[in-house]
């Protein structure tokens, strides 16, 4: 079984990936692997092993780590990179039977290697399912979803954040005609494009949603993030196992960063903001 783990980025995909790569049963792509074209099949093979033995402070973010992976390096060198940085989301015509094979041979080695029953991987910008759905129709989607103004504010802190070249330098190719309008009615503003790039992979995401798909807001996993886990647990068909207990109970869920964005934005750019997401906010329930 082949599932995916998506959202917009800066969005809290990395914590549900990290954990739910916790189960026994769940197979990923680690950082050695994306990083090396020569990963010893020694770790690759006992990629989840390695992972649920060590310490989450040992695998804190912005240290040395051993730790679940997006891929793109891997995916750029041995299927596309197509993949990796699109200017627009990929849809089901955007295959060909030579990228088919490859993908599939991409997961299919991986997770023979490891040898479980379930692999899992995550992807961020561009949701990218209509492609990956017509690879691997029986896929499942749990979809993560962040307050936009927290998602803006972070992209805004990004070293890789390319929004201050504009759109014709940025990661998402042209913005539409209604959000353009929006962007020049607002003299440029920096924090109302990040809030555009939200609302526009937002929108990506409600075109691309089909099939098992299961769609869980961050605010709600920190709140109660073991009420959410077995939510995504029972969607992926995959049981709260004891090892699965001793994985949970090693992370630390805090929502310390939750509202920054309030903190970091003055009271005029977060109103802008607030005004453009507006519908987008209200459509998944966050209060204004």
């Amino acid at each position: 079984m082949l599932s995916f783990v998506v959202g917009t980025g800066r969005c809290g995909s990395t914590l549900v990936h990290e954990v739910l790569a916790r189960h026994p049963d769940v197979g990923f792509i680690s950082n050695l692997d994306d990083k090396y074209a020569r990963c010893p099949a020694a770790i690759r093979r006992r990629s989840g092993l390695i992972y649920r033995r060590t310490p989450p402070w040992l695998n804190a973010k912005g240290r040395p780590r051993f730790a679940p992976s997006e891929g793109y390096r891997a995916l750029a060198r041995e299927v596309s990179p197509l993949l990796v940085d699109p200017e627009r989301d990929l849809r089901g015509d955007d295959v060909t039977p030579w990228l088919a094979a490859r993908l599939r041979a991409f997961f299919d080695n991986r997770a023979e290697a490891e040898g479980s029953p379930h692999y899992l991987h995550k992807f961020t910008g561009w949701p990218r399912t209509r492609l990956l759905r017509e690879v691997f129709p029986a896929a499942k989607v749990v979809h993560v979803v962040r307050d936009g103004r927290a998602v803006a504010n972070s992209f805004l802190q990004m070293p890789w954040w390319r929004g201050h070249l504009g759109p014709s330098g940025w990661h998402f190719g042209p913005l539409p005609a209604a959000y353009a309008q929006e962007w020049e009615t607002s003299g440029r503003s920096q924090v109302l494009l990040a809030g555009l790039a939200w609302k526009l992979l937002m929108d990506a995401y409600d075109q691309a949603r089909s099939g098992d798909w299961l769609e869980i807001r961050y605010e709600d996993v920190l709140d109660n993030p073991r009420k959410h886990f077995e939510v995504m647990l029972d969607f992926l068909g995959l049981p709260w196992t004891p090892a699965f207990e001793r994985g949970f109970a090693r992370h630390a869920f805090t929502g310390s960063r939750a509202a920054a964005y309030q903190r970091d934005l003055t009271a005029a750019q977060l109103s802008r903001l607030t005004g453009s997401l507006r519908t987008h906010l209200e459509a998944r329930g966050y209060p204004l």
